[in-house]
């Protein structure tokens, strides 16, 4: 390659979920340092900030895309963005590599899923869970397509189950007034709380709901906990030290994790961002991406999207989570499962874990004793 290869870096870093944001960029811009450090005028990055609007996404993926002639770009966090950048990636014929877990039933040829899909994370935490706090839950979530097709999956997995869904309520992502709900969980007494709420509102919950297990045990973590597909260990700050510790959540990376590439990813972090520095399931997975991204164009000697995809399907990955693989029908990966008890040191201790689980986006695959239906998201 004449001239270095621009890929685009498209996340947020202010917003109702700022924080997200800002540890995707930290994990996507220290993945293009080592890059460009190994391969020097190889790769150039294209830093883009939406900052949370959803129109400022397609604009920003649209200057990449025409402007700066990247034909790959890394981001996005929720599918709202996903789903607005997608037809404009596939018009140009470019890659978008999405790393954040999301609801599945979704497969584009124009996009690389490095995200967990529900049969890596919802299915397996359920299959934990019901067995050890009952099959009557209180489901909560964003309201838009995330929280929707979470709950809904969840309801359908509580009812093959023979169990019952107490309640359910959304909340727009900005949205803090959590009262209301609250005192509904209060009164209908579940077993667990699926929380697939981002951002202010997660975090308003968690807050609101340590005060309830402060005045009723019934709802301390151990008698009735939280648990959440999507919290990292880089929103735990912005809940507050010890506000959330005992409830869980569902990753494919946590931070103390114990493997050969975790302890040889957290000494290069180390050494970048200092020792204290605490990595997120969102950091790695935006490492991982623009790692996979960048070296794939080098080892095949162009960006043109369908030579790298050929270049990725099916073959061993290294990556930060192991030894992976990316399925040429799905273009998603492989990703292990991770279920994390939140500590009092504000991180995760893990209690489950399962290796590596081939994506099933569609949940077509699986043969469990709760079955899901199949359904298109557009």
């Amino acid at each position: 390659m004449a001239d270095a290869v621009k890929i685009g870096i498209l996340y947020s870093t202010t917003g109702p979920y700022g924080a997200i944001g800002r540890d995707s960029r930290d994990g996507a811009e220290f993945a293009m340092d080592e890059i460009r450090a190994a391969y020097p005028g190889a790769v150039e990055p294209v830093f883009i900030d939406p900052q949370g609007h959803i129109p400022d996404y397609l604009e920003g993926a649209r200057s990449m895309l025409r402007e700066h002639g990247c034909r790959h770009i890394v981001g996005t966090i929720t599918s709202i963005a996903r789903k607005e950048v997608i037809p404009l990636v596939e018009k140009h014929d470019g890659l978008l590599w999405y790393m954040c877990p999301y609801e599945g039933f979704e497969a584009n040829e124009n996009v690389i899923y490095t995200g967990a899909c529900p049969n890596q994370h919802l299915l397996p935490l359920f299959d934990y869970l019901l067995p050890r706090y009952g099959r009557r839950p209180y489901l909560v979530g964003a309201n838009y397509v995330w929280g929707w097709e979470m709950n809904r999956l969840a309801r359908e997995l509580i009812s093959k189950a023979g169990g019952e869904v107490l309640g359910e309520r959304y909340l727009p992502l900005e949205e803090t007034a959590v009262e209301r709900i609250i005192l509904d969980i209060e009164q209908r007494r579940p077993s667990f709380v699926l929380n697939n709420l981002i951002g202010p509102a997660s975090y308003a919950f968690l807050r609101a709901f340590r005060a309830l297990g402060d005045r009723d045990s019934a709802f301390l973590p151990e008698n009735c906990p939280v648990v959440s597909c999507d919290l990292s260990e880089c929103e735990l700050d912005e809940i507050g030290a010890g506000v959330a510790t005992g409830h869980f959540s569902v990753a494919a990376y946590f931070d103390s994790l114990v493997s050969p590439e975790n302890l040889a990813f957290k000494a290069a972090a180390s050494r970048r961002f200092g020792p204290q520095r605490r990595l997120s399931n969102i950091f790695a997975s935006a490492y991982a991406a623009v790692k996979l991204c960048g070296e794939t164009i080098v080892a095949a000697g162009t960006d043109e999207p369908q030579a790298v995809r050929r270049a990725l399907s099916g073959v061993p990955l290294s990556t930060v989570f192991g030894p992976v693989r990316i399925d040429p029908d799905t273009n998603h990966m492989a990703l292990p499962f991770l279920l994390g008890r939140i500590n009092d040191l504000n991180g995760f201790d893990i209690v489950n874990a399962q290796p590596a689980i081939a994506a099933d986006p569609y949940l077509t695959r699986r043969r469990t004793k709760t079955p899901v239906r199949l359904r298109i998201v557009s």
